[in-house]
């Protein structure tokens, strides 16, 4: 049996999972303590975590196919301001030079109160006789200044990196850690490459020492599968990609969770809630994508592309904020915080005769609930304790506990509340619900997501005490992932390898997008990726001259999928038929190419008191697990072949191009080739998409069959 392996270091504990690679189930996993430490750091734990459960569950090193880990040491580094101070050669002449000089004195960044992330900058005028000689100089010079790890940075090196990338060979030569701006983005905007470069170098002398420990660890355990990193954007990169760009791993951890909602959940479109004992990270998932945005450091705008995470201060243990006696709110402050037990963990014969009283956990914080029995103990009423007495944790939910517990620890506050136990907890819920309800509807409208089919995914060990309600709150269908408390960590073990390549292009030929797009792929193989399961999408956004290139791919032996059962036909119509909210007899289907199933339906609107009817025909794409691939409001779907595709899709262009006042906006047009979708949306010109289709559909039989989706360019 071939095991995948991931690893979550976390700030208190280490966790490992080991997963079957051939059916995806959860084999076991394991704890321990994080080794802050340490002389070896984290690694100490992350060997520790790895021995104890090849130990416990009988694997061997050869079994183990993947090898993976996350780690929060990149953000822990930057929060506590335990970074190098860096050193910036910035490289240039004449007036450019001088407005380059500016752009790239990045100055002190502050981290976190009082911590700061300091740089110095250094001057080469490249039109000096020996450039060479200069930078050696600037390097001496700006490490006498106390810097220990460098950026080269030039004005417009996206399109000529020569020079900033010979002065990262100078580095080496000098057993100096550096990095150029044009390896971290090829993206203009100098001051923001740089910015994302020092960020990146200030992080890196700490990253280089863990990461070779830890891989050095790996493989004497006799592993001899490649180590792999999560990655902020939910996928996982080498250990020697983490050395040129440790800043990847910065927001890796909640990006862990995602992965799991996406592989082992088979998520997509939803938001995803990973519940902790403080705090709820929500991120979503459109067309089985995760959503991604620039991240910030200390309030400035990097280049750093990472998942659009937003945190609420509501968790299992947020406790209840209360004036004169009676409930107002929920949270931020929690029972960990405050020093406290939960009510609803604590046996029930150990609250005798429970009056309420008021703390602070914060000497500036209001008051929060605390119950004092007569024998001692002292618990806090939680939102677990809520949650539990409203009914919405069920036995098998990792978050269950003692309701008798909790019911007589409440009733205090229910009676100065004048209701009963049961009530006051949906009060306390509510609470928490019109937190957490306002990041999640920002996160819909801002993703433009289909509220009516948005499926809300709960992970961590507090899933249940904050999922359930607030989908009931908001009207929204749920589930609690499989082996919720430890999402994240399964997550890290059936990661994707990914790729992303951004470049800045005006007016760009098809020759640019495909070269971009072959970069990425190439990007995403370097990593890990096996060469035939590599997806890429391709975007290109005219407003700011971007073309932005994802690549996925699977690595080597993760190439099966986790249910080996297919579904029937009318079982798949039944699962779009629950989807969609229908008469299964209410479906027909559109087109399938042996692997996926194009679903549609004709949904009949009236408006204007019945004198105007609207048909539109919504999408559903599913594959023969049942698993929902794509979902559209409004799509024509044509059943086609890779030699007829051209013809077909002059078809659509036809039927779906909008012409307005600012131009021509083309559909989004998407190419189902047995289980693969590939996403040619966002394009500008038909032969943009073509010519993009045609590179992906290369060495395939003329007739094999296809399956063509497209939308208008906003789906409504």
């Amino acid at each position: 049996m071939k095991v995948r392996i991931g690893i979550d270091v976390g700030g208190t504990f280490t966790d490992a999972v080991a997963i079957n690679n051939e059916t995806y189930e959860l084999i076991g996993s394991v704890k321990a303590p994080t080794t802050h430490t340490a002389k070896e750091g984290v690694a100490a734990g992350i060997v520790e975590v790895l021995h104890k459960v090849m130990e416990q569950y009988n694997i061997k090193p050869e079994d183990v196919t993947f090898i993976a880990h996350g780690t929060t040491q990149a953000t822990n580094a930057l929060l506590e301001g335990d970074v190098a101070r860096v050193g910036v050669v910035t490289l240039g002449q004449g007036i450019q030079g001088a407005k380059s000089r500016s752009d790239t004195t990045i100055g002190n960044i502050e981290l976190a109160p009082g911590k700061f992330l300091n740089s110095e900058n250094n001057y080469v005028d490249t039109s000096s006789q020996n450039v060479d000689q200069a930078i050696r100089t600037a390097l001496e010079t700006l490490k006498n200044q106390g810097c220990t790890s460098f950026v080269a940075a030039e004005a417009f090196s996206v399109d000529d990196p020569e020079r900033e990338n010979r002065t990262v060979e100078l580095c080496k030569e000098m057993d100096l850690p550096g990095t150029a701006t044009n390896d971290i983005s090829k993206l203009y905007g100098l001051k923001i490459r740089t910015r994302t470069a020092v960020v990146n170098a200030s992080i890196m002398p700490k990253m280089l020492e863990a990461a070779t420990m830890t891989d050095a660890s790996i493989k004497s355990a006799g592993i001899e599968s490649p180590l792999m990193v999560m990655r902020c954007d939910g996928g996982v990169m080498t250990v020697d990609e983490v050395r040129n760009r440790p800043i990847l791993t910065i927001l890796s951890g909640p990006a862990a969770g995602v992965a799991g909602a996406l592989m082992y959940e088979k998520l997509t479109d939803g938001l995803f809630f990973e519940v902790g004992g403080t705090s709820t990270d929500i991120s979503c998932v459109k067309d089985g994508k995760v959503m991604i945005r620039y991240a910030e450091v200390g309030g400035h705008k990097t280049y750093l592309n990472s998942l659009d995470v937003r945190t609420v201060g509501i968790g299992g243990g947020s406790m209840v904020e209360i004036k004169n006696g009676k409930a107002v709110d929920m949270g931020p402050r929690s029972a960990h915080i405050a020093g406290l037990e939960y009510e609803v963990y604590t046996p029930a014969e150990k609250i005798v005769d429970p009056k309420l009283v008021a703390v602070r956990p914060m000497e500036t914080d209001p008051e929060y609930a605390c119950i004092e029995c007569a024998n001692g103990v002292k618990v806090a009423l939680t939102m677990a304790g809520a949650a539990n007495l409203a009914g919405y944790v069920r036995e098998e939910d990792y978050a269950f506990g003692n309701v008798e517990a909790a019911r007589k620890a409440w009733k205090p506050l229910a009676d100065n509340m004048g209701c009963s136990v049961e009530e006051a907890a949906r009060k306390a819920l509510a609470f928490a619900a019109a937190k957490n309800g306002k990041v999640a509807r920002e996160l819909m409208r801002d993703y433009g997501m289909d509220p009516q089919h948005t499926v809300f995914v709960g992970g961590g060990g507090g899933a249940a005490t904050v999922v359930p309600h607030l989908a009931e709150t908001m009207g929204h269908k749920f589930r609690i992932a499989q082996n919720a408390p430890v999402i994240s960590t399964i997550g890290v073990a059936l990661a994707m390898v990914r790729d992303m390549v951004e470049r800045s292009v005006a007016n760009p030929t098809d020759a640019d997008i495909i070269s971009v797009r072959r970069e990425a792929e190439q990007k995403a193989i370097q990593n890990g990726a096996a060469p035939g399961t590599v997806e890429v999408s391709v975007e290109v956004d005219t407003q700011k001259n971007i073309i932005r290139a994802i690549a996925v791919g699977a690595t080597e032996l993760r190439s099966k999928d986790r249910m080996k059962k297919e579904m029937s036909e009318d079982e798949r119509l039944g699962v779009v038929a629950e989807n969609l909210g229908v008469g299964k007899e209410e479906l027909h289907i559109e087109a399938r190419n042996g692997s996926m199933m194009a679903v549609q339906y004709d949904r009949k609107q009236k408006k204007l008191f019945g004198l105007i009817k609207k048909v539109t025909k919504p999408l559903r794409l599913i594959d023969e697990e049942g698993v929902i691939r794509l979902q559209k409001n409004n799509a024509l779907v044509r059943q086609t072949t890779v030699d007829g595709w051209q013809q077909d899709l002059k078809w659509i262009l036809e039927e779906l191009t909008e012409y307005n006042d600012g131009g021509t906006n083309l559909p989004n047009v998407y190419v189902v080739l047995g289980k693969r979708i590939i996403d040619l949306s966002g394009m500008q010109t038909g032969e943009q998409i073509i010519s993009l289709g045609n590179v992906e559909l290369t060495g395939y039989e003329d007739m094999e069959p296809l399956i063509l989706a497209a939308t208008r360019r906003v789906d409504a």
